[in-house]
């Protein structure tokens, strides 16, 4: 059985997950033909004489389209249910609540009404009773003999209507046109039965609503008329369906276009035509395996080309799965969301955010890798997207925008500015393009600039997937170390309570470091932040260490030197312990890991050498590493060891500060601590002038004032 190491498995694994990103979005992209030639209108044709191969319809433009179908759907009339069997529960329900109403006021003697209240005194009880009841069903009657509709259709298909809106009325199938001022809700009913009764029993309105009210009336009113949704959408579709999606043919052998002629609007609809003729009939025609083919070798190139770009330039991607990972899901993703926008037909494509791909792997990673990925994603989408020049060409340029304007993310303010400035590159972009094409602004249509609208809408609210990429694939954002580096940090208050010289030293050295890393252009915030905790571990023994010493008692001195190197060397284990207790990203931990490499305690070994020259040292003297494996853990080990050394000057002048910097830096690049960090012999030199300058700022001798 062959056993492969971890090296092989995840090149093997690397592999694979590039294969099946490959293979997802080659299942993604539509199976169907390219049409060989670009164009653009209001520009020269600049390919050979082009003849029509085959007859196909000149289908109309999108903007022309929207017009008939708004014209047709002007006529559109919605289509209501009338229900008669409604009619006669209802008038016998309403007889019903008279003759209730009636014999309540018989029991209180309150029966008949005040002759005041009456049009007619001379009527009996009797009388009174059946006239009553009749003008209540007859008004009944002829209200829901027009219709009664209910208040949430009344409110959605006549509001601010002056009772002129058409609509259909469906009588067992048979539809009656008629208009909503002939239609009744139930409030309109009650109003209308009021006055009825007004004007034929009682002597006012006010009378008649008191009995209308009393009676319970209102109680039972029910709508019979009921909008149909399902006839309404058929009806509606069948309309829609009737405008001709084209306006001519083009037959077979017509000249189209010669080279050098402008494409006019009207040639602009021609070619649009037979680039969709020809990219359908190509698409099945029995093709499909050249096809895929076809996809396959363009999609692999560029996947090919993004294992190259990684593998020569953030090789450290490639050697950890999470992080290939989040870059192939997110390219994926892209494609497939803009596989699904162009499919539905609904929405532009331009609504899609395509900037946040860069902004998300800017938030994690560098600009270069942020803009090298956008590349390969634009241009996998690029395949589908239509007018695939303008596309790639303005999301290039709005990813470059954001990708330099984003920087310090974690400021606020600074996503909403970033965004503007999206905004305004897809808008004047888009707006220069038009004018090329059409020539004119009248034909621009200003409705498209609500799609770069929502795609800025949709760019804050993306943006928020930061905190979940984070906990998801254990990234680090500089929101992030913003947080970790606030000194009220549980572990940095304790920091400064138990070991307050340590947690000076930690300031200085974060300090150094993040001076010099901004210099040679790595991360100026991480190391920061690894630099205020790199010697946490110091929080469970601070008096070993000289810094927190307050007096001349120094517990060292009733120890072999063994046992006091190995005190100070397990406080890096102990800085590990405790930042795993308190959760800290593994980007810090690597600094408290690797702040000392596997670099020597120099003062207990040379004092063991001293008085033991042949002595067996073993590993007491000996930091266990790793040894620094960034450009920012370098850093971090140089600016610690300079620093600690700094405060032992004792004389500070700028010749003992250049002797003390370059006798440090170079006696650890003897030893080989920065063997496996990408750092050059010129990031190293800038980092010692840095040195130089920071410490003679610090240790800067004052004026002495007089007396």
């Amino acid at each position: 059985m062959i056993k492969l190491n971890k090296n092989s498995l995840r090149a093997i694994l690397t592999v694979v997950l590039f294969a099946l990103a490959t293979a997802a979005v080659i299942s993604i992209l539509p199976h169907e033909g390219k049409f060989k030639y670009e164009f653009q209108k209001g520009r020269p044709w600049s390919h050979e004489i082009l003849i029509a191969p085959f007859d196909f319809p000149i289908y109309k433009g999108d903007n022309q389209l929207m017009s008939e179908r708004a014209a047709v759907l002007k006529s559109f009339k919605p289509y209501f249910d009338y229900d008669s069997s409604t009619i006669g529960a209802i008038a016998q329900q309403a007889s019903k609540s008279v003759s209730d109403y009636v014999g309540h006021k018989n029991q209180q003697q309150n029966f008949p009404f005040r002759l005041s209240s009456l049009r007619n005194i001379n009527l009996s009880n009797a009388e009174q009773e059946a006239l009553l009841n009749r003008l209540v069903v007859e008004g009944f009657k002829f209200v829901y003999g027009k219709g009664v509709v209910s208040i949430s259709d009344a409110s959605r298909f006549f509001a601010n209507r002056k009772g002129d809106t058409p609509v259909v009325i469906l009588h067992h199938d048979i539809a009656e046109e008629t208009i909503s001022g002939e239609l009744f809700t139930p409030k309109m009913a009650l109003e209308y039965l009021v006055k009825k009764l007004a004007s034929s029993f009682f002597r006012t309105e006010d009378q008649s609503l008191a009995f209308v009210s009393e009676a319970g009336l209102e109680r039972v009113i029910i709508p019979n008329v009921k909008f149909d949704e399902d006839k309404t959408a058929k009806v509606k579709s069948e309309l829609l369906s009737s405008v001709s999606l084209s306006s001519g043919m083009v037959q077979a052998g017509e000249r189209i276009v010669s080279k050098g002629d402008i494409v006019d609007a009207n040639t602009y609809l021609i070619l649009e035509s037979l680039k969709h003729e020809y990219e359908s009939r190509l698409g099945f025609s029995g093709q499909q395996y050249i096809l895929l083919l076809g996809h396959s070798f363009l999609v692999g190139i560029c996947m090919v080309i993004l294992y190259l770009f990684l593998f020569h330039f953030r090789r450290e991607i490639l050697q950890s799965v999470r992080k290939m990972l989040f870059i192939l899901l997110l390219v994926v993703a892209m494609v497939a969301l803009s596989s699904w926008v162009l499919s539905t037909s609904t929405v532009s494509i331009y609504l899609i955010p395509f900037v946040v791909v860069p902004i998300f792997v800017r938030t994690f990673y560098d600009s270069r890798l942020a803009l090298f990925i956008h590349l390969i994603t634009i241009m996998l989408v690029g395949f589908q997207a239509p007018n695939s020049f303008e596309f790639v060409f303005i999301n290039f340029v709005a990813g470059v925008v954001a990708i330099f304007s984003l920087t310090n993310a974690y400021r606020r303010g600074k996503l909403f500015v970033a965004t503007g400035y999206v905004f305004l590159v897809y808008a004047s972009i888009f707006f220069a393009l038009n004018l090329l094409k059409e020539g004119n602004f009248r034909s621009i249509v200003w409705f498209d600039y609500v799609w770069f609208l929502g795609n800025a809408f949709l760019i804050l609210v993306s943006y928020q997937l930061v905190y979940l990429f984070e906990k998801v694939f254990g990234f680090l954002s500089d929101t992030t170390l913003m947080e970790l580096s606030d000194h009220n940090q549980e572990l940095l208050r304790k920091l400064a309570e138990d070991a307050p010289g340590t947690f000076q030293h930690s300031l200085q050295v974060a300090t150094l470091a993040e001076a010099a890393v901004f210099q040679i252009g790595g991360n100026p915030l991480l190391v920061r932040t690894g630099g205020l905790y790199h010697d946490i571990g110091k929080i469970n023994n601070p008096i070993y260490f000289i810094e927190n010493q307050v007096s001349d008692f120094n517990p060292h001195h009733n120890l072999e030197f063994e046992e006091s190197a190995k005190i100070i060397v397990k406080h890096v284990a102990d800085g590990v312990l405790l930042a795993r207790k308190y959760k800290l990203p593994e980007q810090i931990i690597d600094f408290i890991r690797t702040h000392h490499g596997s670099s020597k305690v120099q003062y207990f070994y040379r004092l063991y050498r001293s008085k033991y020259p042949e002595g067996d040292l073993g590993p007491s003297f000996s930091y266990p590493g790793p040894r620094p494996m960034s450009k920012e853990t370098a850093v971090l080990m140089m600016a610690d060891a300079v620093e600690a050394a700094s405060r032992s000057l004792k004389s500070v002048t700028a010749e003992s500060i250049d002797e003390l910097v370059e006798s440090i830096v170079n006696f650890q690049q003897q030893e080989d601590q920065f063997a496996e960090a990408d750092i050059t012999f010129k990031d190293i030199t800038t980092i010692k002038t840095v040195f130089k300058k920071k410490l003679l700022n610090i240790y800067h001798v004052r004026i002495v004032y007089p007396q």
